[in-house]
């Protein structure tokens, strides 16, 4: 791995707050530093970590960076590529936590210099929560994390961004943005649209007799609507193609539903339990989840 001297984590929520004390407690030789537009998180932030370096201003936050990692809405990444190109170290590493992948490598292909080796990444950590003071420093043991490449991805950055989420606690695994972009649309935005979609088709009394199963079907409708609003924008074909097949599950259930067909009821009802407990035997196994 490449030698690391200064970590710069632009954005200090829950995800770029998280990654500042993961950082700083696996990596207590390097330097952590972060960058936040607002006085609030900065704040915020300097409570929860006294020995994080603060920047108030981006370009400053990065200038002696050797991995500099985006933590903010995807949408912000072209614009942030773009200011800081010009004040990147000579083969400082980029790369993210976004939720999507495509466009991220587009864009910085696009307005990286060449001197400058992005990777993505994409930690599958976090909560509906939202805000730095949620940060700590264990969200990523025993999580999965994506690390993207395409055939021009430096070898030895990728490398270095794979082991550093290592050194968090994450099982890394690898993948093209494209494949990327079409697993987590199945399995991580098609959730959201369907926890959203299913709020709010209900009236706000009715839901006051709504009991824990509700609750917990609908918990991640709670997350952050600027930043799921972002990852739709930019997985969109992928999106809609879930959302297609979701219909086509749900007019399974209706035509029986409908007609009154109780085997073909229990049938799809059945199929899942199955489906679902498959999945949760594979997370047990892997130590991804603990009963």
């Amino acid at each position: 791995m490449k030698e690391l001297r200064q970590i710069t984590v632009i954005g200090l929520g829950l995800l770029g707050g998280s990654i500042s004390l993961a950082a700083m407690r696996s990596l207590p030789q390097v330097k952590v530093a972060g960058y936040s537009h607002r006085p609030s998180t900065r704040r915020k932030a300097k409570k929860l970590a006294p020995g994080l370096k603060i920047f108030n201003d981006l370009k400053a936050s990065v200038v002696s960076a050797d991995l500099v990692i985006l933590a903010t809405p995807i949408c912000t990444f072209e614009a942030m590529f773009k200011e800081i190109a010009d004040v990147l170290p000579h083969s400082c590493i980029v790369t993210d936590v976004g939720s999507t992948k495509v466009l991220p490598h587009k864009w910085a292909e696009k307005t990286l210099p060449e001197t400058i080796f992005y990777v993505g990444s994409h930690p599958i950590s976090g909560s509906e929560q939202r805000g730095v003071e949620f940060a700590r420093d264990d969200l990523f043991v025993q999580s999965l994390c994506i690390v993207t490449k395409t055939n021009k991805t430096d070898k030895e950055s990728l490398q270095t961004v794979a082991t550093f989420w290592s050194t968090l606690g994450c099982d890394v695994k690898f993948m093209s943005p494209k494949q990327h972009d079409k697993i987590l649309a199945s399995v991580s935005h098609l959730p959201h649209i369907a926890a959203a979609a299913m709020i709010n088709t209900e009236n706000i009394n009715d839901l006051k007799f709504a009991g824990k199963g509700f609750m917990d079907t609908s918990r991640i409708a709670s997350g952050p609507a600027n930043i799921w609003a972002d990852i739709f924008f930019t997985n969109t074909a992928n999106c809609v193609a879930c959302i297609d097949k979701l219909i086509t599950e749900l007019n399974k259930f209706k035509k029986a539903i409908k007609s009154k067909d109780k085997k073909q009821i229990e049938k799809l009802l059945q199929q899942a339990r199955n489906k679902r407990g498959a999945f949760i035997e594979y997370k047990l196994k892997r130590k991804e989840l603990i009963t």
